[in-house]
């Protein structure tokens, strides 16, 4: 089964417009998830889907395969979907979704979830999740959590605290200014076991793929703003692979600063990771 990564690259993101094209490495942002993507074994190809002719010209700059798609799709599934459809890339029976602001995303994490997805036929649809570092991560809304039923699939995805600690059996610590309290590091229960951080990747058969793309966004997808909802929404079965370790997405102008340090700290030939 032939695999695709494709990387959505939006040009207007509400946080940090510009975004693909930021370059105080040297290199546009764009480019470094390009590269690593290149680095996957088990993709035979990585295509950038853009709706901006810069992020176009951006690419044919470091030699990077583009394409450009419509401005109007409400998620990166639809941007992906588009490409699915094109004839140039008909042959592919798996997409991958590696999100344009993830330059330090490990390949052998792609390459895990590409190949879960090549040993359980039956299932449509395959990502990622990593244990918290840092518990008092878990309140913030812009990380993701997700909760796996006996067999490591999706039950939920939510930018909520999930699993609710009802009764109080995890030990908390009190945090800045929220009244949730986060499971502390220096308890009695391991709660790293009940928390899981997911990652912003996704690899779809084809099938799902374009059935998520002919649906409209559901109420719950619409609520929390995670497309991977969608799926759920439709009973689609949503494999999720544990890594040791999440990467680290770029959303706002601190993010950028942090990964432009890392950088130069480590060095423009050094790999990146955690």
């Amino acid at each position: 089964m032939s695999a695709l990564i494709v990387i959505p690259a939006r040009f207007a993101a509400t946080r940090l417009p510009g975004k693909p094209l930021l370059r105080q490495t040297g290199k546009f942002l764009v480019q470094h998830v390009y590269e690593r993507a290149k680095r996957c074994r088990l993709a035979s190809d990585v295509v950038i889907a853009t709706d901006d002719a810069r992020i176009l010209e951006a690419a044919r700059r470091f030699r990077g395969q583009a394409v450009l798609t419509s401005p109007a799709h409400a998620s990166g599934t639809d941007r992906i979907a588009e490409v699915a459809m094109q004839s140039a890339f008909a042959r592919f029976n798996i997409l991958v979704n590696v999100q344009g602001d993830e330059p330090e995303m490990d390949p052998t994490t792609v390459d895990a979830v590409i190949r879960r997805l090549q040993d359980h036929p039956a299932v449509p649809m395959a990502t990622a999740a990593a244990p918290f570092s840092d518990a008092a991560d878990i309140v913030r809304p812009d990380i993701v959590k997700v909760v796996l039923d006996q067999h490591s699939c999706a039950l939920y995805f939510s930018r909520s605290v999930i699993p609710h600690d009802r009764d109080g059996v995890l030990p908390t610590r009190p945090v800045d200014s929220a009244a949730v309290r986060p499971p502390a590091t220096d308890g009695s229960a391991d709660w790293r076991k009940s928390y899981r951080q997911h990652m912003g990747l996704y690899a779809y058969r084809r099938q799902l793929l374009l059935e998520l793309a002919k649906t409209p966004p559901c109420a719950l997808e619409q609520l929390e703003k995670l497309e991977q909802l969608r799926a759920l929404y439709l009973g689609a079965r949503i494999l999720v692979v544990d890594v040791p370790r999440p990467s680290r997405g770029i959303d706002t102008p601190a993010d950028y600063a942090a990964f432009v340090e890392r950088y130069r700290r480590r060095g423009p030939h050094r790999v990146l990771t955690r």
